[in-house]
């Protein structure tokens, strides 16, 4: 891994030794950060890596609730051309020159462009708002990003790329030295991405500092002059973008050592099928060209009856939002699914799990489990819905589905009448299991089923996969655990930038060469 860098340009803004501590975690650890003027500086990491709590601190937002220190006082951690600045709040950020725009966009749909723009600012003449003057600056700040878009124009008419960029107008309208952009292309497509990344070359040209918070690498490398990389709440270090080949972003952001991976089918604890897919068996699952628009690119391929295929990729490569659009959560733009040779009806929850899908979503709790109802509740949830609201399961069946799947699965309660919210998460995550196996599904979808459970818990639920596989389910699994990857499937499709680069199987699919694949770029990055 190459040398970290230093900027030769003084520091616009300075972060020194940055702490946050929110009870139970340290959210940063001694986090240094500097941008310099007229530099896109780009803030890269894995889920959990602390990139959201460093914008918050230097927007105003962190202070409150967690214990903040920084150097020998909070006062001396933040300094803005070389003097100290207190960022008690957003005000206090907005008066010091720094603006954020968010992912999710703090705007209002039912307002005109140029409201929006000068909320919360409004000019006034006389105690009345000036709306002539709320023109004359929405327009000018619009002008300033060279866009021309009606500043009388209703918010809600605009498309996302138009939204994004009010937004960035709205941050700008104030005496901003300091842009913070988090995730700003999360819903864009090819060309509006293209068009942002030449818009962000221009402020910089005009002496604005810009920091990017994004998980798209080859965005990163085709505007940024310098990368930061967080983990585990703490900087791995800072370069020149020119310097850092991506082999090295990818270790950096993972803390794996790509010649040292290991995997495969030779790895300890593999669980993959010994016997080799056949080919020339009817497919159980056909994706053709599916794809939606800002979500993720056309995907085409098969998954045979007792396959386990794993969708891997970093964080925001396109794996969950592939997912939604196969289970029919979201709605695809191009291509379809069929199901054994039966075309599934698109963006139909109801339709997918009639023709035996089903999904365990990435976050159990919110998504997932009715933690306050039972543990027997939670099982027969998805049967009785079926069934509907006017033909209950019989309290004996009841009893009985909930026994079976509570022994099959060795999930470990005190009673089926327990609370969901009681259970461990490896044993929430199996509560969850249960729920779909007793609809019998031909294809189940797991969205990281080990994510947040201990190890012994997670090579239960591991076996649990393995032995569902080779009973013949097929499964499509997505782990950011890139190991797991590896140990458990028969084939992987490689995701990055929402989009699928590859296929790896059988001897081929080992963790280095996963990891490999994410950082070797497919095609020339794009100038801004």
């Amino acid at each position: 891994m190459p040398a970290a860098a230093t900027s030769t340009t003084p520091a616009l803004l300075e972060a020194r030794a940055l702490i946050v501590d929110y009870p139970g975690v340290r959210a940063l650890d001694r986090v240094d950060f500097e941008l310099a003027a007229g530099e896109v500086h780009a803030v890269l990491g894995e889920n959990g890596a602390g990139k959201t709590t460093l914008i918050n601190v230097l927007s105003g937002l962190v202070p409150g609730s967690p214990t903040l220190r920084g150097g020998s006082s909070y006062s001396d951690s933040v300094l803005l051309n070389g003097q100290p600045v207190q960022l008690h709040s957003p005000a206090d950020a907005e008066s010091a020159g720094i603006s954020t725009v968010h992912q999710e966009l703090d705007l209002i749909p039912t307002l005109s462009v140029g409201e929006n723009i000068c909320l919360g600012r409004f000019p006034t003449r006389r105690g009345m708002i000036s709306w002539r003057s709320v023109r004359t600056r929405a327009e000018s700040a619009l002008k300033r990003l060279g866009i021309a878009i009606d500043s009388r124009r209703r918010l809600d008419t605009c498309s996302i790329a138009e939204q994004q960029l009010v937004a960035i107008a709205r941050a700008l309208d104030v005496d901003c030295r300091i842009l913070i952009l988090d995730e700003p292309t999360s819903s864009l497509d090819a060309a509006e991405v293209r068009d942002f990344l030449s818009l962000l070359s221009r402020l910089r040209a005009q002496g604005l500092g810009i920091i990017l918070i994004t998980h798209f690498l080859d965005q990163a490398y085709a505007i940024a002059d310098r990368i930061t990389v967080l983990r585990n709440g703490a900087r791995v270090g800072t370069w020149r973008t020119s310097d850092l080949p991506r082999t090295a972003l990818i270790e950096a952001m993972t803390g794996r050592r790509l010649e040292r991976a290991t995997g495969g089918s030779g790895s300890s604890g593999d669980t993959r099928a010994t016997t080799p897919r056949n080919t020339s068996t009817p497919a159980l699952l056909e994706l053709h060209n599916l794809g939606r628009r800002r979500s993720v690119h056309p995907v085409s391929t098969q998954v045979s009856r007792g396959e386990t295929i794993g969708l891997a990729g970093l964080l925001g490569s396109g794996r969950t939002e592939l997912a939604r659009l196969i289970f029919g959560a979201d709605h695809p733009s191009s291509g379809h699914i069929a199901i054994q040779g039966h075309r599934l009806r698109s963006g139909s929850i109801r339709h997918a799990i009639r023709r035996g899908l089903a999904l365990t979503p990435e976050d159990r709790k919110s998504q997932g489990l009715l933690l306050d109802l039972s543990i027997r509740d939670n099982i027969i949830l998805a049967l009785q819905a079926r069934r509907g609201s006017l033909r209950p399961i019989p309290a004996a069946e009841r009893s009985r589905i909930a026994d079976h799947y509570i022994n099959a699965l060795k999930i470990k309660a005190p009673s089926p009448d327990s609370p969901a919210r009681t259970l461990s998460g490896g044993n929430q995550q199996k509560v969850l299991l249960a729920r779909w196996l007793a609809m019998q599904p031909k294809l189940l979808i797991l969205d990281e089923p080990t994510r947040g459970i201990d190890v012994g818990a997670r090579a239960e639920v591991e076996s649990l996969i393995a032995s569902l596989r080779d009973q013949g389910l097929s499964i499509l699994l997505i782990s950011a655990e890139i190991d797991e990857i590896a140990r458990i499937c028969d084939r992987a499709l490689i995701m990055r930038d929402r989009r699928c680069i590859g296929e790896l199987a059988g001897d081929d699919l080992t963790e280095a060469a996963i990891l490999s694949r994410i950082a070797a770029p497919e095609e020339p990055v794009p100038s801004p």
